[in-house]
């Protein structure tokens, strides 16, 4: 199976299941499905921030600060954040992820329900080949000057402003 026959609830303005749709229908439709996003920080403190590869269904090529994905169909928002954090930085054993807040991502053609959660990786990564090109633990500062110069995913930029916002209250 492909990434884009996998299958994904579908879900209202209020995050409640309204049907189900393979991710690649789903993502040319504009249909409105649920993701997660994970920061990952290492044993220093510092964010783990790579570039997707070039095959990437959705932002080829662009920057993104947290590791994450798709909510699979029937698949909890926790579920999910542990499997594509344990998934993308290539280590088993992780801490269950800390959710922190979830919102509604609306950005172009793309729509999907979002919730953020952190993690401390202390393990040696080795992310997957399949979905990162390449990759690095930065600190916050190093970071902010990079979001300005480097292609980022834009909904990852939004997640990351709103986490800013929560953690400076």
């Amino acid at each position: 199976m492909t990434p884009s026959d996998e299958i994904l609830d579908i879900v209202d303005e209020n995050d409640e299941v309204i049907g189900q749709a393979p991710r690649g229908e789903a993502t040319a439709r504009g249909l409105r499905h649920r993701c997660v996003f994970i920061e990952a920080r290492d044993a220093k403190g510092r964010i783990f921030v790579h570039r997707r590869t070039a095959t990437k269904l959705v932002f080829p090529s662009h920057y993104d600060m947290f590791v994450g994905g798709v909510v699979g169909a029937g698949e909890s928002y926790e579920e999910a954040a542990l499997r594509e954090a344990e998934e993308e930085l290539g280590v088993s054993g992780l801490p269950r992820p800390e959710p922190l807040f979830r919102f509604l991502y609306a950005g172009g053609e793309h729509t999907w329900w979002s919730a953020v959660y952190q993690v401390r990786c202390e393990l040696p990564v080795s992310p997957q080949v399949e979905e990162v090109a390449w990759h690095a633990f930065l600190d916050d500062a190093e970071l902010d000057r990079r979001l300005g110069e480097w292609p980022w995913v834009p909904d990852g930029v939004e997640a990351y402003r709103r986490l800013r916002e929560l953690r400076a209250a």
